[in-house]
């Protein structure tokens, strides 16, 4: 009788730790901000409204507060200057609410401030998609192929790879920098109290997470394909 042999790539680890990293700490932002979801803010502030007002703290009054669909699909247009909350965050005037609607205010703050991080990020999303999109059909060619046109193609997926790589780590200053402006307003500004701003710190501190393990699974996913394309090239 024959029994077929499968091949276990030892690469796909990389991809296994990566796809664990990431479910974690989602996991671990869904469990936070449910938490927090139902603890309601002093203020009695609802997520529009807290970031109307951090707006107008920072100076800031020519961006719109807009409801999209969606839970946690909150974020913010620099093309537009829309800030768009989510049905989780816009009419909740809970304390994870207010701390997302705060978070997306500093993005604002940064682009009405020109932080360089964010025009950075800014000036890598097209080259980061398209590179995203063509690096595994290039490798696949590289694969496909022999000789110089071989290494030319597997070269032009890993430098492809790399630029979605670079738009990950990119992300991670620019998040964190939103994150302490939005405490820094909500504390100073009476928004909220003390233990409520600890409280908001741990909602994003989760949020932060997600992006940490966003880059470290393109990190990793990097990695393998560096050690793939490697092998062929030898």
């Amino acid at each position: 009788m024959y029994y077929p042999m499968f091949y276990f790539d030892p690469t796909y680890m990389l991809v296994i730790v990566g796809v664990i990293i990431c479910l974690l700490a989602s996991a671990k932002m869904r469990s936070t901000f449910q938490k927090y979801a139902r603890v309601r803010s002093h203020s009695g502030m609802t997520g529009r409204e807290a970031a109307e007002e951090v707006l107008r703290q920072a100076g800031i009054y020519d961006v719109r507060v807009e409801r999209v669909a969606g839970n946690l699909t909150d974020h913010y247009d620099p093309r537009t200057k829309v800030l768009r909350l989510s049905d989780a965050t816009y009419g909740s005037n809970s304390i994870a609410a207010v701390g997302v609607a705060a978070h997306e205010c500093g993005h604002a703050i940064q682009h009405a401030q020109g932080y360089v991080p964010l025009k950075i990020r800014g000036s890598l999303v097209p080259v980061a998609n398209l590179g995203s999109t063509l690096a595994w059909p290039l490798i696949l060619l590289g694969l496909l192929f022999t000789g110089e046109s071989s290494v030319m193609f597997l070269n032009l997926g890993v430098l492809a790879f790399s630029l979605a790589v670079l738009f990950q780590i990119v992300t991670l200053p620019v998040e964190f920098n939103a994150s302490n402006r939005a405490i820094r307003i909500l504390g100073s500004s009476g928004i909220m109290y003390p233990e409520e701003v600890k409280d908001t710190k741990k909602v994003l501190s989760a949020a932060a997470l997600t992006y940490v393990a966003g880059a470290a699974a393109a990190i990793l996913q990097l990695l393998r394909i560096v050690l793939l394309t490697g092998r062929r090239r030898d």
